[in-house]
């Protein structure tokens, strides 16, 4: 069985290194987000995200969204922000918003499809303490098998990899059961492509 650690207020900032190690290395690892669980691997290592799509089945003409910690790391990623752009993340990150740029050239296709890519300030949670503390982007991809259920617990996870993972952070079963919201901010008006935990209306009349 892979690595399972129980995450508790005592030992978050251990996890947390652990998790990072496991990344800078070129691990995948599955750890709770605000909404349901992700598959992290590090943004810039090609065979990490190769091995993710395997491990997902996940077909190669979808990208993997993107989180970071800050608004400074955009600039790894994106050619530039919007004033449509900028106004979404005053309001909405640190939270469930995805936002869809042009991408910065270089990126690896993985995480890129029509030079565009998506990603986010995840909320309060560990996924932010975690892309905090590792200072560099990280996939944000849901934890399941292409096509399947987004899991929402340990066990999901276990059924979908079993061993295949480097580790997992058991974080309880997630209780927000909506995936972030994703909006296309490379047009002047703001696109949503996929309504989750922030509603359109909210968006549209920001």
């Amino acid at each position: 069985m892979m690595p399972t650690l129980h995450l508790s207020p005592k030992n978050t900032d251990r996890l947390i290194e652990q998790a990072v190690s496991s990344l800078f290395h070129g691990g995948i690892i599955a750890y709770p987000t605000e909404t349901l669980y992700g598959l992290g691997a590090r943004y810039d290592n090609e065979q990490a995200l190769m091995r993710l799509y395997e491990l997902k089945r996940r077909p190669h003409e979808k990208t993997i969204p993107i989180i970071i910690g800050s608004v400074e790391h955009l600039s790894l990623l994106v050619n530039s922000i919007s004033e449509t752009a900028a106004d979404l993340i005053r309001k909405f990150w640190p939270g469930p918003l995805t936002l869809v740029f042009d991408a910065r050239s270089g990126l690896s296709s993985h995480i890129t499809c029509t030079d565009k890519i998506a990603v986010r300030i995840p909320g309060e949670s560990f996924a932010l303490d975690l892309v905090r503390a590792a200072g560099f982007p990280i996939t944000a991809t849901s934890a399941n098998i292409s096509g399947l259920p987004a899991a929402r617990d340990v066990s999901m996870i276990s059924e979908y990899f079993y061993d295949r993972l480097d580790l997992i952070i058991d974080g309880g079963t997630s209780r927000n059961t909506q995936p972030s919201t994703i909006v296309d901010v490379t047009r002047q008006t703001a696109v949503v492509l996929r309504e989750g935990a922030i509603s359109a209306s909210s968006i549209l009349t920001r």
